[in-house]
Formats: C-alpha cells, structure tokens, sequence
C-alpha cells in the first residue's frame, strides 16, 4: 500500500558502524551508570494520552473503507512532522480503533505510553502480561505508515509465528503488509516476508540473513549499493534478502540485546580435513591421561581450563614423539584444553542434547534446540568424539557478527521488555536506549511465598513433590520452572514415582509446545518448563482456576536474577491472582563453581539446624553469587563487542566485511 519514505532512498541504509573512541566510550560508560538512576517512568509521556483521546472519537464512526484512505491520508502530515509530531499520536487513534474492530482488543493508555516510548526509541519496561505484543503494533504501523520498514524481532519461531498471525488483521485493515521469518524456510519465502512493510523475524535468523547478504555483497566497507556493484549483482543472478536495517523493535529486549550479546554469530562451511579429525581424536584420548588438580584447573564459572606448568611439561614429554602436529608449544596447549573443556564444561541435556545420532545445541536463554548449529574450532567435533557420535567435519569460517554490532547499524531501534531496570545502564552505553518504566493497567495480585533452601536436590525434589501434590489436590494449575532439561526431567521422574500426572516442556518436546502452553492453565494441571516457558509464554487460566490462579515453583535460580523474575512473570497477569514460591538446594547448577568455598559448605551441613536465620543466610549466599556471575557476563559482553571489532579491523585487509 505505502511506498517507501524519506527514510527508505538508499538502497540498504545502515547506520556506520566504527568502533567509539576512547573519550566516547568513557563518557558513554560514565551516563551508563547514571542511566540506572535516571531510570524514570512514563510520567512525561502521559500529555499524548488526551489527544489521542480527542482524535478517537473522529475514528469511532469510520466506515471499514475510509480507513486506509484516512491512514494515507495522516502519512502525508505524518512525512511532514516526523514521528513526535500530532499526526503519530492520531495514527495511535486510529490503529486503536481498528485493532478494537478487527481483533476485540483496544489498546489500554497503559500500552499507548509503551507504544510511544518504542516509537521515540526507548526500551518500554512493561510488566509481563501487560500485552507487549498488542502493544508493539503502534510503532511498528505508525513506522511503517511513513514508508521506514519495520522488524519485529523475537526470540524463537513460535512467538514469532504466533504474534505475527494474531496482529495481521490490525496491518492489513491500514493497508499494510505483513510477513514473518522463521528458520525453514526458504531463501525466497524469506525474501518475500522481507519485502514487506513489517516482518516478524526471530534474531537469530534476522542476523544470520543479514550476513549472507553481506557474503553476497562480497565487499568491504558498509552495505550501500553502487551502480557497479548492483551490475555485478544482476549478473550473478544474485539477490540479496534483507532491504537495509532501518527499524527494530526487539521483543524482550533485555535477552536478545544483553543475554545473547555473548555469543557471536557464525557463518562457517565444511572445511574437509582427515588429518584434522584424526588429531583431534588423539587429542581427546590424551586428555584422558591428565588428572585435574595436578595437570590442569578447571573454572567452572569462567568456563575455562588452565594447564598448570607440570600439566605443560608432561604434555611436552608425552607428544613428543607423536608427529610434527603436536611440536608447537601453543597449538598442543590449545588442542589439550579444548579437549579438557569438552569433558568439564559441556554438559549433555544442559549444554546439548543427542538427537537421531547426532549432537544438537540447546540454547541457554530459550531452552530451545539450535537447529543446523555448531561450536567453532573443533570444539564440536571434540563432543562428539566423547558421546560417541559419527564425527562431522570442521567448519572454516566465511563470516561473523555480534549482536551488539549488529543491532547498533539500525537507523533506528527501540524494544520492550519485563525486565530492563537491572541493564538500564548497559543498555545505554552499548546501544544508546533509555528505559522507560511503564505502569500496569491493573495492580498486580502477586504473591511470593516464603522461599526454601535444601541441603540436596534429594530434599529439595521431595519437598517439590509434596508441594505439587498438595496444590494438585486443590485443583490449583502448577508450573515448574527449571534451568536446565536435565533438571526437568528428573523432577519428571519424581513426579512420575509419586504417580502424579504431568506434561513436560523442554527442548525434546518443542514440537508440543503449542499445546502443552495452551492446557498449562486447566485445574489441577502439572507443567514443567524449561526456559521455553519463560519468556512471550502467554498462559490462559481456565475459568475454574479464576480463584486461585497459577502457581509458579522456581526450583532452581538463573544466571541473571532477570530470568527468575520473568519466570514468576507468568502468573497473576492482568490483575489475576497468582503465586510465586521458590525451593531450592545446594547442589543447583547455578552454585556449581562454589561448592568448594568454606562458606558454602558450612551452610549446606547447616541450613536445616539453623532454621530461618540460616535460611536468611543462605538466601542471600545465593543472591551474592548470581550477582557476581551478572557481573562476570557483563565484563565477558564487553570484551566481546571489543574483540569483535578487532577482529572486523583484521578481516578489513583481506576484503572482507566481517
């Protein structure tokens, strides 16, 4: 319907992309630790609320065709004012009126203030339930209403699917077009869905699209098409599938910009090397004759392994005679830890899982298998070598990216989220976005319960079991939250020993995770989840448990206290009644690299004996360690975004772009 803007003339816009220098740094460093004070609320928003008020009511009696004429018509004042001017707050009326035909929902004040906090470039913190999803269609139409094409960007295929089918009627009736990306599709199914006025897209894949379209390119420099290049373009038969970076918004911002900014992203091939494989082989056998301690440490939270010097010496003496391969000092130092932390550090159903012989990656933010994904430098290979699997061949890499690289080209970019005030400060100094805290249209009915802490998992699963039976009893719908598909499938067996019936979430079963969403809030109703039901999981109560609400058990604490709060998010939304209660243990995954500390093992021999000043004690033991591990994730981000730029500086002399 609209052609493209002022904002839409180049071909592929992207905003430059050098690395700040240190003065800029600095002072972005500096504001980002005020951020988290000037964290403010939406009071200054609140002066559009009564005009768009005021332009509602010329909308209440449009007839279905005077719409998108009406909507062409604001586009022309709306090219004119920008996106801050009074035609943007009459296009929120307007798409209010059209979103309470089309779909039954009309857009709360409340989510007109997040609607237009995204729409100024800011990170709406919205509390979980407020409706995000409906919310995100006022900036994205308004947006694509001036002709600046928009992405929706989530954190897995089935929000993305999901959301972008239940707001299409919204777009098309202000005749827009709308399409979504999701993983298997095709190149030109994808080309289309990019082609229109907004696209629904999961990171993962917007990301990696955008990279083989920069290998497309094959040029150094920035993405902007030259008349040779373009030439060049035609002849191949070559077409690229993203039109430029000019607008995102991020659904849960805080995972897809903070949590997942420590991985980079890969574009490798299949680079054949029997030798490789074979030394690799040798490798992990010789890794077997090192004993940890006396040949090599291992950091559980910095995940890394370090050779002590008798580690080293004793490689020297027994490779040396095992071929010219393993004479370089740092090659053979390499080739051991990577062996080792293969063994230590990569654990099978936390860290991956086999499926139809082969190894699959789970991603630790969403709990969700990354489908046609691989660690780099052979550290796949090296697992599968340990589980036994048939041994594929090691990638070379074409391209790489960050996500902090990448989501700071956007022209423009904006998100929304539950929980962004704990990386308000990150937020601005990495990409430049304030956080706008945005009231709840209904007070909150929430009730966290008195935590408890146990000396063994032991404990702790039978203390879970008798909770869920009691609440099973009562016909009250459960969600169990874990960390881990290990975790959710032994409390599955505990369940399942106590002849309690129960549907299990994870990455084994994401092809049920429609249905087991759409049941978790029927009376008396077992669920548990692994980060899959953490984040967009929108779970309706049936009317029987209008009472009593959903009762979430925590059993087991997240590297960022973020991830536990949207957890707890999934109950008591819009203003239902919920409750939030938390057993935990000592041996949690979380205090793995601390079991070892005095304190630690004071408290587990005596945290039952000291009662609730030893739980007191314990709890804030465990906050303490998962804030230093916050801090250890941020400095990683840091170095990565540093190092990431090095390396782009590298590949600059050998034509490259990434």
């Amino acid at each position: 319907m609209f052609e493209p803007g002022i904002a839409s003339y180049t071909v592929r816009p992207e905003r430059s992309d050098r690395y700040p220098g240190w003065l800029d740094r600095t002072a972005r460093m500096l504001w980002g630790r005020l951020a988290r004070q000037t964290y403010s609320g939406a009071r200054r928003y609140r002066r559009i609320l009564p005009r768009i008020h005021a332009a509602a009511g010329d909308f209440s009696q449009l007839d279905e065709d005077q719409i998108i004429p009406t909507a062409a018509t604001l586009r022309t004042r709306l090219l004119r004012e920008g996106l801050a001017g009074q035609a943007a707050m009459t296009l929120f009326a307007l798409v209010r009126e059209v979103a309470g035909r089309r779909i039954g929902m009309r857009h709360f004040d409340t989510q007109l203030l997040g609607g237009w906090a995204i729409l100024q470039g800011r990170i709406a913190e919205m509390e979980t339930g407020e409706g995000k999803t409906l919310t995100a269609t006022l900036p994205a139409s308004v947006a694509a209403i001036y002709g600046m094409p928009v992405h929706v960007v989530s954190v897995n295929d089935y929000l993305t699917r999901r959301d972008c089918e239940a707001m299409r009627p919204v777009y098309e009736a202000l005749g827009l077009r709308v399409g979504y990306v999701v993983h298997d599709m095709t190149p030109e199914e994808k080309r289309r869905a990019y082609a229109c006025d907004i696209t629904y897209c999961t990171n993962k894949d917007l990301a990696f699209d955008y990279l083989r379209d920069v290998l497309n390119l094959g040029q150094s420099g920035s993405c902007q098409l030259d008349a040779e290049v373009l030439t060049r373009l035609h002849s191949r038969q070559q077409r690229l599938l993203l039109r430029g970076l000019h607008f995102a918004i991020v659904d849960e911002a805080d995972s897809i910009l903070i949590d997942e900014a420590r991985t980079p992203l890969i574009i490798s091939k299949e680079a054949h090397n029997q030798d490789e494989e074979r030394l690799l082989r040798e490798a992990m056998q010789l890794s077997y004759q090192f004993e940890e301690g006396s040949d090599y440490q291992v950091d559980q939270r910095e995940q890394r392994v370090t050779l002590t010097d008798y580690g080293r010496e004793k490689l020297r003496q027994i490779t040396a005679g095992m071929g010219p391969m393993w004479r370089g000092q740092v090659r053979r130092e390499e080739l051991l830890t990577r062996s080792l932390s293969a063994r230590w550090l990569f654990r099978r159903d936390e860290h991956y899982l086999i499926r139809d012989g082969k190894i699959q990656i789970i991603d630790p933010y969403t709990g969700r298998v990354m489908a046609d994904r691989s660690w780099e430098r052979g550290l796949h290979q090296l697992i599968e070598i340990k589980e036994g699997c048939e041994v594929t061949s090691p990638k070379e890499t074409l391209a790489r990216i960050s996500y902090q690289r990448f989501f700071r080209r956007y022209l423009r970019l904006a998100g929304m989220t539950g929980t962004a005030r704990e990386v308000a400060n990150e937020l601005w100094s990495v990409y430049g976005l304030g956080v706008v805290r945005i009231p709840t249209h209904k007070p909150s009915r929430r009730i966290y319960r008195r935590p408890h802490i146990h000396p063994t998992d032991e404990r702790k699963w039978q203390h879970v079991v008798q909770r869920v039976r009691t609440l099973h009893e009562q016909g009250v719908p459960v969600l169990i939250g874990t960390r881990s598909l290990k975790s959710s499938e032994e409390i599955g067996a505990a369940l399942n020993q106590a002849g309690l019936d129960h549907q299990i979430l994870n990455a084994r079963q994401d092809a049920d995770e429609a249905e087991i969403v759409a049941r978790a809030g029927e009376p008396g109703r077992i669920t548990v989840a692994t980060n899959m039901a953490g984040r967009g999981t929108d779970i309706k109560l049936h009317p029987d448990c209008h009472e009593s609400g959903l009762h979430v058990l925590i059993v087991e604490r997240h590297e960022a206290g973020r991830v536990d709060r949207q957890l707890a998010g999934r109950c008591a939304r819009q203003g239902d009644p919920g409750c939030v209660e938390t057993i935990l243990s000592f041996e949690d995954g979380l205090l793995r690299h601390v079991e070892r500390h005095p304190l630690h093992r004071y408290l587990m021999r005596h945290v039952m004996r000291l009662g609730a000043p030893g739980r007191w004690l314990a709890l804030r033991y465990l906050g303490r360690v998962q804030r230093r591990l916050e801090k250890y994730h941020a400095r990683v981000r840091r170095d990565m975004l540093r190092h990431d730029y090095q390396y782009g500086k590298q590949l600059s002399f050998t034509g490259k772009q990434e």
